[in-house]
């Protein structure tokens, strides 16, 4: 939702003409409603925020995500297969660049896109108490571009962590960094802070829209987006209030409310 508005929990809403996006025929409600926050993943590939050439002074950007929620787990699959398209899915050649890396708290959900182009890591292994600044040596300013998606103060300062000096802090979280905020890493780092937010739907639908057939999972081919595997349960729109406790039950991935 959007802060001091209503949301749209209701049979009937009235929207601009404009706000209307065709859904492909054969894609289901269910399917479609990721259109949104998949759209919002999309917002950084269309700021460019990524660098995939390659130059004779330049090696690709090494990619890193924060945060195994919702969001984080869409900016995965959208920023494993931008990777796949310009560099294909085999990296074992020792010629290939290093797919983004998704740091979250839970193995179970970092599995869930294991398949999309991006290696797992669980934020402990990024962590070290003892650092000066709280990141383990082995990650510790080795990325080009850090997406902050973790919703938490706690994660923007792991993010300014992990990344370069002079390197591109993307900012997805919106949580209010409280009176402790220290700027100093961000000022010393020369880091360049970018907000992203909402992204095109068209693109999101194009992407929730591929098919099974024809795709090479060793070549630069983009496999389909199993987007239900997120679900974790569908209510009619008579169960809202048991629909809204569910989604906040630290369990829930996704809950949808259909309106028949």
């Amino acid at each position: 939702g959007i802060l001091q508005c209503n949301g749209c929990m209701a049979e009937y809403i009235a929207l601009p003409l404009c706000n209307l996006h065709k859904v492909p025929d054969g894609m289901s409600d269910e399917v479609a409603v990721f259109s949104e926050p998949l759209a919002a993943a999309c917002r950084i590939v269309e700021q460019k925020l990524v660098r995939y050439d390659v130059g004779e002074k330049r090696k690709p950007d090494k990619v890193a995500i924060l945060g195994d929620g919702k969001l984080g787990l869409m900016i995965a699959e959208v920023l494993g297969r931008e990777h796949i398209s310009h560099f294909g899915n085999d990296d074992n050649d020792g010629t290939t660049p290093p797919k983004p890396v998704l740091f979250g708290k839970h193995l179970s959900k970092l599995k869930l896109v294991s398949v999309s182009g991006v290696n797992g890591c669980l934020v402990e292994e990024a962590i070290d108490k003892s650092a000066f600044n709280g990141v383990s040596s082995k990650h510790a300013a080795k990325y080009d571009v850090v997406v902050d998606a973790t919703g938490s103060p706690a994660g923007l300062t792991l993010a300014a962590g992990l990344c370069r000096p002079m390197g591109t802090l993307v900012l997805k979280s919106t949580c209010a960094a409280g009176e402790q905020f220290n700027a100093a890493p961000f000022v010393i780092d020369e880091l360049r802070v970018v907000g992203s937010r909402c992204g095109p739907i068209y693109k999101a639908l194009e992407l929730l829209n591929l098919k099974e057939e024809g795709v090479d999972s060793s070549s630069s081919s983009l496999k389909p987006l199993n987007v239900e595997k997120y679900i974790t349960r569908v209510f009619p729109l008579s169960e809202a209030p048991e629909a809204i406790k569910c989604a906040a039950e630290r369990s829930t991935m996704k809950v949808q409310i259909i309106c028949d």
